[in-house]
């Protein structure tokens, strides 16, 4: 069994045996019929995730992964906030007229800062610190900007990445104030898994562990019985991910640059709703 897997089983089993229930309150979320969208959830839930023993990624169901690594790539190397540069429809819900999702994500990371060093952005300070001052303990990213929110057509789930770098190993914290643990869990660890792998390579850096840090971990209604369903599968061991080695400029990797060998997830045709 994968640690993703071992991980996932357990928070999931204690939302849905421990859990509180929102069926007594007001929720904004709903269903495309419009039906509100209630949740059971726990608070403060905190995964570790050893990068040089395993990549994490769940076996229990296919984690469309070369596709979360598209909308990471858009987020952090783009740093787009249009969906007409993402080769995908995963953001086709939020986004306006023109393609736009507004002054979200991507577009929070693109702001350039004034430093001593010059003006840069917030992935550029990342990149900058991690290769001068790597002793540093103020390398870090947030895009929950208040003064932006009320222009942003979903506030950012996934808000804050502090980075840490210990000998010649690179550790983060992923600070997440909300996650669907269904339809999200897995393909945000993989997203950040992989970022990690990206920024310590090119820094001259191995991936250490990454911490997964989730506020409201929560599992809603109608995937109840979706979740009671993958936790009876059986996991596969974890598959050995690659990346190209000849990649050492943040914005050269591609999706191509990125491999993996050897996953073979359980079988899973489950439709899964998405709460809006």
């Amino acid at each position: 069994m994968s640690r993703a897997d071992e991980l996932f089983i357990q928070n999931c089993r204690d939302i849905l045996d421990n859990g509180v229930w929102d069926t007594d309150r007001k929720v904004r979320p709903h269903w495309e019929d419009g039906t509100p969208a209630h949740t059971v959830k726990k608070f403060g839930i905190v995964n570790r995730y050893d990068l040089q023993a395993e990549f994490p990624i769940l076996t229990i169901r296919r984690t469309y992964w070369k596709t979360a690594v598209k909308e990471l790539l858009w987020i952090w190397q783009k740093k787009s906030n249009n969906i007409h540069d993402l080769d995908a429809k995963i953001w086709d819900q939020w986004a306006d007229e023109t393609g736009s999702i507004g002054k979200a994500y991507g577009y929070q990371l693109a702001v350039k800062h004034h430093y001593p060093e010059g003006d840069m952005d917030q992935v550029d300070r990342v990149l900058y610190d991690l290769k001068h001052n790597p002793a540093s303990r103020r390398i870090l990213t947030n895009i929950y900007n208040f003064q932006d929110l009320h222009e942003m057509n979903l506030y950012p789930c996934a808000y804050s990445m502090t980075f840490n770098v210990s000998g010649n190993v690179l550790n983060a914290i992923l600070n997440q104030r909300s996650q669907d643990m269904l339809a999200a869990n897995s393909w945000n660890v993989v997203q950040y898994a992989v970022l990690v792998h990206m920024f310590a390579q090119v820094s001259g850096l191995v991936p250490g562990q990454l911490v997964h840090v989730i506020a409201d971990a929560h599992i809603y209604d109608r995937h109840v019985p979706i979740v009671e369903k993958m936790l009876a599968q059986t996991p596969a061991p974890a598959p050995k991910f690659t990346v190209d080695p000849s990649v050492t400029d943040f914005y050269d990797f591609t999706p191509a640059s990125f491999s993996l060998e050897g996953y073979t997830p359980a079988p899973f045709e489950d439709k899964i709703p998405i709460a809006i």
